[in-house]
């Protein structure tokens, strides 16, 4: 990060850019604001990282001691009411480790699709959306499900009416997602931290999931029916349990937010320092990831424990709806729900700047809506055509993961499966697709969040060293919104 900051400085007299103010020739109007700077190198937040580090240490102890026995417990009663042998399901374990390496392949080859065909699938997913609403109407009145019909029609129409609206700005989604995927490609080393990451998620999945068992096991009050002879235990308190979802939680955004993070300073070294952000394991990887997990990483805490709160505060108020029922829950979910966007939206932004600059978690959400707000781009930040395109491609990756998954039931390899295996495989294909192609797609999210960012406050830089890009972005901004760059 030092590098592309050190860049900038020496650089000045090439751009035009005197004491925070830059001028862009070819815009309607001269803006002012103040550009982010480098932040001395210490920890932010440290607390909320300390804080993380506790309750992650609390959780594994809990899964430790108390998680085992639950656990084996459920395993001898599995061993006892088995029907099946292993080898009914070794083949379907085999045939996802094949449909695994399939979906990186497919994943990696659609970012390739994207370069070269963006507006097409911006375009697509406008369509799909319609089409998928406008079909969910003509089944609900096929069906004679009028209570069904009227929402799904309503529905179709504010698809109809947003896929006209938003028609226009393709251009502009256009030329983010092509910078984006141009840098993402040029460090794809962030892909495999991403991967990396989502597998340390189903580990936490497993090791929180032990520590419920053990909890629970440790607190409950079993009692059996003398007449029925069923067993009835206590649930978990409503304090524990909501302790337990912020731990949840917390882990959980915590290693979602590492990568936005690594993204947003990868994407930043690649855009001042093109020597130093072209390469798939390059200095611009390496040195966002360290940043990410050391000095920012409280400030990652910070916004993650922010957002895991509202979470599981929303998943109480979820159950309790869903076991008392009440309009009050209702609109109390409702209203818990806007607050979580809200903040989700937020943090988005924020950590860009965290990832770039190294600010707090306070200052760089700050500092990032203040430039928004003085250059003007309120509108253009709640963009979100690009979110749209990636989703279809995630889509489109698992239906083909799933194809290769029915071509792996054609063979000897599951033989000896139990149950269905083409449809079976099919649905496995599609899940696993589905999820490592979106984890390769939120990393060319962040990476369009990044390059907004950055084009606000830093076009001379782009112009600089990516000339033939930065035209393409210049004449697509200014037809979607004159004047504004």
């Amino acid at each position: 990060q030092k590098s592309f900051n050190r860049h900038k400085k020496t650089n000045k007299k090439n751009m035009s850019d005197v004491q925070g103010v830059v001028f862009d020739q070819n815009a309607a109007v001269d803006t002012s604001f103040v550009k982010g700077q480098e932040q001395e190198k210490r920890c932010r937040d440290p607390a909320f990282a300390v804080l993380f580090y506790i309750q992650l240490v609390a959780i594994t102890a809990i899964a430790v001691v108390y998680g085992r026995q639950p656990f084996q417990e459920a395993l001898d009663t599995d061993d006892q009411n088995q029907n099946v042998s292993a080898g009914d399901f070794a083949g379907y374990i085999y045939a996802a480790v094949m449909m695994s390496g399939a979906a990186v392949v497919l994943s990696a080859l659609m970012l390739s699709v994207m370069l070269r065909i963006p507006s097409f699938l911006i375009k697509a997913s406008l369509i799909f959306v319609v089409v998928l609403s406008g079909l969910s109407a003509v089944a609900a009145v096929l069906s004679g499900a009028v209570g069904a019909a009227i929402p799904a029609l309503i529905v179709f129409a504010i698809g109809l009416c947003y896929a006209r609206a938003a028609w226009p700005r393709i251009p502009f989604a256009t030329a983010n997602l092509v910078t984006a995927t141009t840098a993402i490609k040029s460090n794809c080393g962030v892909a495999v931290i991403a991967y990396f990451l989502i597998a340390l998620t189903f580990g936490w999945n497993l090791l929180w999931i032990l520590a419920v068992l053990g909890v629970f096991e440790t607190t409950s009050t079993c009692t059996t029916d003398p007449q029925t002879g069923l067993e009835t235990c206590d649930q978990l308190g409503s304090p524990l349990m909501f302790v337990l979802l912020i731990s949840y939680f917390f882990t959980f955004s915590v290693l979602q937010n590492v990568v936005h993070v690594t993204v947003a300073g990868t994407v930043g070294t690649w855009w001042f320092v093109p020597e130093e952000g072209k390469a798939c394991c390059s200095s611009g990887v390496y040195n966002s990831l360290y940043r990410s997990l050391t000095t920012s990483f409280g400030s990652i805490c910070f916004g993650s424990l922010v957002v895991a709160i509202v979470q599981a505060l929303r998943q109480m108020v979820h159950s309790a709806r869903q076991q008392e029922g009440g309009i009050l829950l209702c609109l109390l979910e409702c209203i818990i729900a806007c607050i979580e966007d809200i903040i989700e939206y937020f943090n988005k932004w924020a950590f860009v700047y965290v990832g770039l600059y190294g600010y707090s978690y306070f200052e760089a959400g700050k500092n990032v809506f203040s430039l928004f707000r003085n250059r003007g781009w309120d509108a253009i930040i709640a963009d979100n055509l690009v979110g749209n395109a990636l989703f279809l491609v995630s889509l489109v990756v698992g239906g083909l993961t799933g194809g290769v998954g029915i071509a792996i039931a054609a063979t000897p390899i599951l033989d000896d499966a139990a149950g269905n295996a083409t449809l079976i495989t099919f649905f496995i294909g599609f899940l696993v697709g589905l999820v490592i192609c979106s984890v390769l797609m939120s990393v060319v999210g962040s990476g369009v969040n990044t390059v907004i960012v950055l084009y606000a406050e830093a076009p001379a830089e782009f112009q600089q060293n990516y000339p033939e890009l930065s035209n393409q972005m210049r004449e697509a901004w200014q037809k979607v919104y004159p004047g504004l760059v």
